[in-house]
């Protein structure tokens, strides 16, 4: 049997990101523990000294003390992070939303990479690739061996770099050997479809374009579907790990006319935030479900815990992941970066999901396939799993999170067929469409 991982779940977590000033306060508490904090440096001097002239063999300095760096942040919380320069320039990549590469989705099978889709108008579409293609040499180099995320960055490169696919294709005499030319690819954030009378919007990561794209599905949208015929939209936030901060701002204003979005919290209560939203509402009043799941993180949670409290959207799905914190990017020397924890978020109703996520208002599980049972507990993510944790001020024995399993075919998702039949109006829940008597009390915040 073929085994097939054709949907990733959540693994490792974009957090939501604020780019914003740290001031360096010295408050008496700082100066009267400096002392101790010196003695320790000195002890930390003298390990290094002796690793430096008696560990068995010469050591790389540089990695010693980036490694000490990196046990350090680590021991605050998951989400805090040295990042060397290749990793920084990681980052900034998957906030831009733009990379060189070909221009392919891509998932594991049988430990080859399979193109699940090439993307509109890239090289990879240009030089035929085609979907269902399994990639078993990159410049006749094996893939097998290799982890996904391995295999991707050695297709990603620099704008005008060939590359050469050795691809299996069903139906094929033997191997193809196909040369693709790199070109910068914008990913698109938002996926858009017309289900029926339904539009269905999903959003696939936070990035500095999505609020535009997500604009551009709108218009799609309307001019795919007559405004009386529109039942409503689909915002589907699954598999969603989050992203820029002020980008989930932007999509949850996107809805919203009125009120509270959320409120940021630091170290002390003069770094206090709170985001309001503006008049104007892209979807025009229309109905919208939100779909979440284990996979929904961050930014994705702030979305759908907003236009819950504000009773502006009913969300169906299974709970959260659970990630209520802000990191804060402070670029350091030699292009590398530090990724630290500075604020945790609340939605309108003054709640935190860090460590609980967000509940949905219908629970819908979505059943996993033959070949992935017994995989429950692997397919599960949650922030309140992870060591280390910041615990939350609702956290419980349930703690967060849920399976991130999604189906790929659309007739075999139960989540969305759940939510596209409340929207016609073909099922009914008391919590569809939500009522407005909570959204008063929560943009009183």
């Amino acid at each position: 049997m073929i085994r097939k991982l054709s949907l990733l779940f959540a693994g490792a977590l974009v957090g939501a990101t604020a780019m914003t000033v740290v001031t360096n306060g010295l408050d008496l508490q700082a100066r009267a523990a400096s002392s101790e904090t010196y003695r320790q440096l000195a002890i930390f001097g003298d390990v290094l000294e002796r690793v430096r002239g008696q560990y068995v063999t010469e050591p790389d300095e540089k990695e010693l003390i980036q490694s000490a760096i990196k046990g350090m942040l680590a021991s605050l919380d998951p989400h805090s992070a040295y990042l060397d320069p290749e990793e920084a320039s990681d980052m900034n990549v998957q906030t831009r939303g733009e990379f060189g590469g070909l221009g392919i989705e891509v998932t594991m099978e049988d430990d080859l990479v399979k193109v699940i889709t090439p993307m509109d108008d890239t090289p990879a579409m240009k030089a035929g690739v085609l979907a269902g293609d399994l990639i078993a040499k990159i410049d006749g180099e094996e893939v097998r061996g290799l982890t996904l995320a391995e295999a991707v960055e050695r297709m990603r490169g620099a704008r005008g770099e060939p590359i050469v696919l050795t691809i299996l294709r069903e139906g094929a005499d033997g191997p193809l050997d196909i040369e693709v030319i790199r070109d910068i690819i914008k990913v698109k954030a938002v996926k858009v479809r017309a289900e029926g009378n339904v539009g269905y919007l999903k959003i696939t990561s936070f990035t500095e374009k999505t609020f535009s794209d997500l604009e551009k599905a709108f218009k799609k949208i309307k001019k795919e579907i007559p405004e009386d015929e529109l039942k409503g939209y689909v915002l589907d936030l699954r598999l969603n790990p989050g992203g820029v901060l002020t980008q989930a701002i932007a999509v949850s204003d996107a809805f919203l006319d009125r009120g509270k979005i959320l409120s940021t919290r630091g170290r002390d209560d003069r770094e206090y935030k709170r985001y309001d939203a503006t008049p104007g509402d892209l979807a025009e009043g229309k109905p919208v479900i939100v779909l979440i799941n284990g996979g929904s993180a961050s930014a994705s949670e702030i979305v759908a815990g907003a236009l819950q409290d504000m009773r502006r959207a009913t969300v169906l799905g299974t709970r959260s992941f659970g990630k209520g914190s802000v990191q804060t990017v402070l670029p350091m020397a030699e292009n590398g970066a530090l990724k630290l924890t500075t604020a945790l978020y609340y939605l309108p109703s003054d709640a935190s999901i860090q460590g609980k996520g967000i509940t949905p208002d219908i629970r819908v599980t979505q059943p996993l396939p033959d070949e992935m049972k017994g995989r429950e507990a692997d397919l599960k993510r949650g922030e309140s799993s992870l060591r280390g944790h910041i615990t939350g001020d609702l956290e419980d024995e349930e703690g967060s999170g849920s399976s991130a399993y999604v189906p790929p075919e659309a007739e075999d998702d139960l989540q969305l067929q759940a939510a596209l039949r409340l929207l016609r109006g073909e099922d009914k829940d008391p919590s569809f469409p939500p009522s407005q008597d909570r959204a008063d009390a929560g943009s009183a915040q």
